[in-house]
């Protein structure tokens, strides 16, 4: 097993990962999505409406409660947070380290965006970009 491999397993080790529709009744229940993707995929494969976009590179400074950069919805420390990636590798990574600030209900999206959109839950299709 490489070195990423056992990094990844110990990391969902600590996680209740959730699937698509565990995610959106999440969501439905107070719960923030974030999509940590890049801004290429979104271009290319759309967002999931009401979801939170931060990059992962700001995501503890966006999703820290105590935090003087933080987004309007990160609130509390007791918040469900499910942090969606591509395909659900880097998210579980992402959901660790939102641990170690205090978020202990974060978790991420098993299978990643690509799996919401395979279940058939709501995509906002990008919108094409204008080159003037």
């Amino acid at each position: 097993m490489s070195a990423i491999d056992e990094l990844l397993a110990r990391a969902r080790s600590g996680l209740t990962r959730v699937d698509p529709a565990q995610a959106a009744a999440l969501r439905e229940t107070g719960g923030l999505l974030v999509d940590i993707r890049y801004a290429q995929l979104r271009e290319r494969d759309g967002t999931i409406p009401g979801a939170l976009i931060v990059e992962r590179n700001e995501l503890e400074w966006r999703l820290d409660p105590t935090g003087e950069h933080r987004a309007p919805e990160a609130t509390h420390h007791d918040l469900p947070i499910v942090v969606i990636c591509n395909e659900g590798y880097a998210s579980s990574l992402a959901a660790v380290s939102l641990h170690e600030l205090g978020l202990h209900r974060a978790t991420d999206l098993i299978g990643g965006f690509q799996a919401w959109r395979a279940a058939g839950l709501p995509v906002r299709e990008a919108e094409p970009s204008v080159e003037g």
